[in-house]
């Protein structure tokens, strides 16, 4: 049974493997096109603002928020930290870099031991997973360009 659960662990991180490098492959062919990049921003950016974006609390009302739950909310300063970076011709591994970053200060410094890694982590992938699905179905609800 221990090498079932070798085999099994074995073939989870591969999957992993190639979904990074089929999707590392579809964010260079979109980075490399200036006009792709522009409107990805252009409508990341409206749908933002506007306030499209269905999540509990609007996170992205900094004005009615306490600065104490601003704080807390290390996945909008992630995707903020991303799109900034976004330009025509960047990088994918300066985008990677600033996902590390991210990752590192907000939830590997700041874990004291391994249990509270994995709350940390999970409650991380969990946020950060809810926003990108909030991200994607408003900019699919509003037609953004981006999607076509």
């Amino acid at each position: 049974s221990s090498s079932l659960t070798e085999v099994t662990v074995f073939i989870k991180r591969l999957r992993r493997k190639t979904d990074l490098s089929n999707m590392a492959k579809t964010m260079r062919i979109v980075l490399n096109n200036n006009s792709k990049v522009t409107v990805l921003r252009t409508d990341l950016h409206a749908v933002i603002n506007q306030g499209f974006v269905d999540m509990p609390g609007n996170l992205f009302q900094k004005k009615s928020r306490k600065p104490d739950e601003l704080q807390n909310d290390t996945e909008i300063k992630c995707l903020n930290d991303l799109m900034s970076l976004l330009a025509p011709s960047t990088d994918i591994r300066v985008l990677l870099n600033c996902v590390s970053s991210n990752l590192q200060a907000f939830v590997i410094q700041p874990s004291r031991n391994k249990e509270e890694f994995r709350k940390l982590a999970a409650d991380f992938q969990l946020r950060w997973n809810f926003l990108l699905s909030a991200v994607s179905k408003a900019m699919t609800l509003n037609y953004a360009d981006s999607f076509g």
